[in-house]
């Protein structure tokens, strides 16, 4: 692979920029088959305007991050009679179960 400097137009601001070789390879490095559209100030702006989707800790894998908090609706197990939450909003004349009820049924099917 004969790898050049290449001069590019940023797509969104619109100024020169350099793609260099080191960047090249390390795009192909990645899988990524055609240039940035983007000039790396614009592609960090763009970065960070995009909100954290992945948290990664030490010793622990990969978790997703929602970026809305989930609404929960107060319940009454239509079968064992506890008082838990869930994610949805239940409807009329539809049982409802707590998780462990839930899971009991769906083991005997």
């Amino acid at each position: 692979m004969d790898l050049q400097d290449k001069s590019l137009i940023c797509f969104d601001c619109g100024t020169a920029y350099t793609f260099t070789v080191e960047e090249q390879q390390a795009f192909h490095a990645k899988g990524h088959t055609h240039p940035p559209k983007r000039c790396p100030a614009c592609r960090a702006a763009r970065a960070a305007k995009r909100p954290e989707r992945y948290s990664t800790e030490k010793d622990k894998l990969p978790t997703f991050v929602s970026s809305a908090t989930r609404q929960m609706y107060s319940i009454t197990c239509s079968e064992c009679g506890k008082e838990t939450q869930v994610p949805f909003e239940p409807r009329a004349g539809r049982p409802v179960y707590c998780s462990d009820c839930y899971h009991k049924s769906r083991i005997g099917k």
